[in-house]
């Protein structure tokens, strides 16, 4: 092998072999009843709605949410010891933590844990699903069903200003959208745009945190 190959191999073994937090949850009767969620170390995640599919919502996580996510994992032991709070509760749905690493893969399921790191966690994931739950509701909204684009845009408000949003820049293309196509309602535009104003200036406070 020629000696200037050697890096590059090299550098392509890392990068396979880096850590990667799998999140997913089955709720039989809930909307969505599944929900797969997939978070690189450098912060690049996949979501999706079924197990089989192959155009998941890619997105970019910031630097800080993306270390937040795996110190979580690190005082969980990288799911190595057992979660579930073992009470007679209603049943929320399995959630399943995963890690991987090289060839290290530690998971671990729950239906109800008691564990602050884990409840935490499970929070980070809950809000990721509530995020891509509107950007669906918007993108579809915005393509196919122009006068429901008011009422996505209130519910994304809502959640924007709870601090629960994560990720918002994926949201400014369809924002911009919005806000240059007349086409649209006056309010929706209105919205839109504010909106878009306060993901690009400085972030809210997480309100979802001590």
């Amino acid at each position: 092998m020629s000696r200037w190959l050697l890096p590059l191999v090299f550098c392509c073994g890392l990068a396979s072999a880096a850590p990667r937090l799998l999140y997913s949850k089955y709720f039989k009767g809930s909307v969505p009843e599944y929900v797969a969620i997939s978070v690189e170390r450098d912060g690049k995640a996949t979501y999706q709605e079924a197990k089989e599919d192959d155009n998941p919502i890619r997105i970019q996580l910031s630097a800080p949410d993306t270390q937040t996510l795996f110190d979580l994992a690190d005082k969980l032991d990288h799911f190595q010891r057992p979660l579930e709070a073992g009470l007679k509760v209603a049943n929320m749905g399995v959630k399943t933590f995963t890690f991987v690493n090289a060839d290290e893969r530690h998971e671990i399921q729950f239906n109800y844990s008691q564990d602050d790191s884990a409840k935490t966690l499970l929070d980070w994931f809950e809000r990721i699903t509530e995020t891509e739950g509107h950007f669906i509701n918007l993108d579809r909204t915005v393509h196919y069903d122009k006068l429901g684009v008011n009422d996505v845009l209130l519910q994304l408000q809502i959640t924007w200003e709870r601090g629960r949003v994560v990720a918002p820049e994926q949201f400014l293309p369809l924002l911009d959208r919005i806000v240059k196509n007349e086409s649209y309602l006056h309010i929706s535009r209105e919205r839109a745009a504010g909106l878009a104003e306060a993901i690009r200036g400085p972030q809210p406070p997480d309100k979802t945190q001590p």
